[in-house]
C-alpha cells in the first residue's frame, strides 16, 4: 500500500503551505516506507508515501506525463497495465517507466473520466492536469484502497488515503456528524460516504470525482455498480469449472511483483482456495501465516494448518491471547474514526507477522458468505429455500403480521 496526499485550491492560485503538505503526508508514513515524494505549482500540491512493488527504480511519484502537464498521485496496483500499455504506446503515448502508475497518467490523457472503467485493478488516486486545470480523484470498483476528502473553510480542497491526513489541516471543520454516530451504533462502522467528521467524506467504491475552481458543490459519478443476474448458467459443473477459471485468472494477475509474496491463511474459505491456487501457479512454496488463540472455543489454526500441510508451504503461527489489549491505544490511531470489529486486533497480528517476511500478502474476503462456510449462512439457506415455496404475496402479509403479533419467537428464522 501506498500514502497520497493532495491540497488544491478552490479560489484561485494561491501558493501552497509546503510544510503543512508534507506533515499530512508523513502522517501516513507507515503507509509508503520506501520513500515520498512532492509537487507543488500555484494553487495545487501533492504528496505521497511509497511502497515499492512494481518498477522499485523508477516508479517514484507524483508522476508526469511526457510534458510535465499531467501529474498523478496514486495508491494501488493495476493489473492490466501491461495491455493498456501496449495500447496506449500503440496510440503514440511514450512511457518512461515499467511501472503501473504511469498507465494511469496517459490514460487520463487518452480516456479523461472514462479511463477508470478500463483499468483492472485496486487503486485510489488523484490527478492534477494543469491543461484542463482541474483534480480528477478516482477510487476502485469494490473499495479496496481508500480515499477521503473534504473543503476546507478557507475553500482549499484536500484528499488522502487517511483521515488523519485531513485532520492536520487547520481549515478542516472538527464537528461531529450526529448521523455518522447512529450508523456506527446500527452497523459497528461508518458507512461511505460519510465519516464521522461533518465536513469530510469518503469517495464510495465505483466513484469518480472531478473538481474544478466553479464546479461546486462537489458532486462524485458512479462508473460501476455490481450486478446481480441470475439463470445465465445453472449447469453446476460449468459453474465450477468456470470459478476456478476466473478464481485461477484473478491470482495470477496479483503475483505480478518484484518484491516478496505470502498469503494469510486461517484455513476458511477464501483464504484456503487462494492458497492452493497459488500453490499451483508457483513452483516456490507460498509463504502463509496465521493467527491463533489461546481460547480453545475460537481457535482454528488446526485448520489452517492442514492447508499448509496439504500444499507444502511455509507456514508461521502466532498466537494472540485473549488478555492482549497493547493495541487499545494503537488501533484508534490507524482506523481514525469509529471501528468495531471483533477481528481488528488479529488482523493487525497477522499483518505485522506476515511483514517480517513477504511485502505484499494475498487475501480473500467474501468467501464465507458466498459459499455457506459458517454454520449461520448454511441456515440462511435452506431458510431461503423454505421462504421460496410461498409467493411473496402470501410471505410477506402473513410473516410480517407474525412478527409484529408476537416479536419473541426468535426461534424462527426472520
Amino acid at each position: 500500500m501506498c500514502g497520497i496526499t493532495g491540497i488544491f485550491d478552490l479560489d484561485g492560485r494561491r501558493n501552497i503551505d509546503r510544510p503543512l503538505l508534507e506533515a499530512m503526508n508523513r502522517s501516513q508514513a507507515h503507509r509508503g516506507p520506501d520513500g515520498e515524494g512532492y509537487h507543488l505549482e500555484p494553487g495545487v500540491g501533492l504528496g505521497h508515501r511509497r511502497l515499492s512493488i512494481i518498477d522499485i527504480e523508477g516508479g517514484h511519484q507524483p508522476l508526469f506525463n511526457e510534458d510535465g502537464s499531467v501529474a498523478v498521485t496514486y495508491n494501488g496496483e493495476i493489473y492490466n497495465f501491461g495491455e493498456l500499455r501496449d495500447e496506449l504506446v500503440a496510440k503514440g503515448h511514450v512511457f518512461k517507466t515499467r511501472c503501473d502508475t504511469e498507465v494511469i497518467v496517459h490514460g487520463w490523457e487518452e480516456w479523461g473520466e472514462a479511463c477508470v472503467e478500463r483499468f483492472n485493478g485496486m487503486f485510489a488516486f488523484g490527478i492534477w492536469d494543469r491543461n484542463r486545470d482541474c483534480v480528477f480523484l478516482a477510487r476502485d470498483r469494490i473499495g479496496i484502497k481508500p480515499i477521503y476528502y473534504a473543503v476546507t473553510k478557507d475553500n482549499y480542497l484536500l484528499f488522502a488515503t487517511e483521515l488523519k491526513a485531513l485532520m492536520l489541516h487547520p481549515g478542516l471543520d472538527r464537528s461531529l456528524m450526529p448521523e455518522a454516530i447512529e450508523d456506527y451504533f446500527a452497523f459497528g462502522y461508518v458507512p461511505d460516504p460519510k465519516t464521522i467528521f461533518k465536513d469530510a467524506r469518503k469517495l464510495a467504491p465505483g466513484h469518480t470525482l472531478l473538481v474544478r475552481r466553479d464546479n461546486r458543490p462537489l458532486t462524485p459519478r458512479q462508473y460501476w455498480d455490481i450486478e446481480f443476474t441470475s439463470g445465465r448458467n445453472t449447469d453446476p459443473a460449468k459453474l465450477d469449472e468456470e470459478l476456478i477459471e476466473r478464481l485461477s485468472a484473478s491470482i495470477n494477475r496479483r503475483l505480478i511483483a518484484e518484491v516478496p509474496l505470502g498469503a494469510f491463511l486461517s484455513g476458511g474459505v477464501d483464504s484456503s482456495a487462494i492458497v492452493a491456487l497459488m500453490s499451483k501457479l508457483n513452483d516456490d512454496p507460498v509463504n502463509t501465516c496465521s493467527i491463533s488463540f489461546g481460547d480453545p472455543a475460537y481457535n482454528e489454526s488446526r485448520y489452517a494448518s492442514q492447508v499448509a500441510e496439504r500444499y507444502h508451504t511455509n507456514h508461521r503461527t502466532r498466537q494472540v491471547e485473549p488478555s492482549d489489549y497493547s493495541l487499545i491505544d494503537k488501533l484508534p490511531g490507524l482506523y481514525d474514526e469509529p471501528f468495531a470489529d471483533s477481528s481488528a486486533i488479529p488482523t493487525y497480528r497477522v499483518c505485522e507477522l506476515a511483514r517480517e517476511s513477504v511485502t505484499v500478502a494475498l487475501s480473500g474476503d467474501g468467501g464465507d458468505e458466498n459459499f455457506l462456510g459458517y454454520r449461520r449462512y448454511r441456515w440462511h439457506a435452506y431458510e431461503e429455500r423454505i421462504r421460496r415455496l410461498l409467493p411473496q404475496s402470501i410471505r410477506g402479509p402473513l410473516f410480517g403480521v407474525a412478527g409484529s403479533v408476537y416479536p419473541k419467537m426468535d426461534w424462527a428464522p426472520r
